[in-house]
């Protein structure tokens, strides 16, 4: 995967990357507007990447108190940017750490 754009428009043309960890996957799905099969796929994961998109996902759902808890989690103080930014920064950090 090379850059998190390249990322982005994999969301637009529905041909998902291979071998994306699950937090990309989750972060994929989300792209394309299926929080539910983004949270799914997170949801059962204890490590702190997967507590990152995990709270991301609660936050864009609009549950802060659950958001809270999981960017604590992850370690990671609550952002106050927008949902899009996190996004893109999260794809950004995460394809740069696999």
């Amino acid at each position: 995967m090379a850059d998190k754009d390249h990322f982005k428009n994999t969301t637009i043309s529905g041909q998902m990357p291979e071998e994306l960890s699950i937090p990309l996957q989750a972060l994929w799905h989300d792209g394309k507007g299926d929080w539910k099969t983004a949270h799914d796929l997170i949801d059962h994961l204890d490590d702190r990447v997967a507590a990152h998109v995990h709270a991301y996902l609660h936050r864009k759902e609009g549950d802060l108190w659950n958001a809270g808890y999981w960017y604590k989690r992850a370690g990671k103080p609550v952002p106050d940017q927008s949902l899009e930014e996190e996004w893109e920064e999260l794809v950004q950090l995460y394809l740069s750490t696999t």
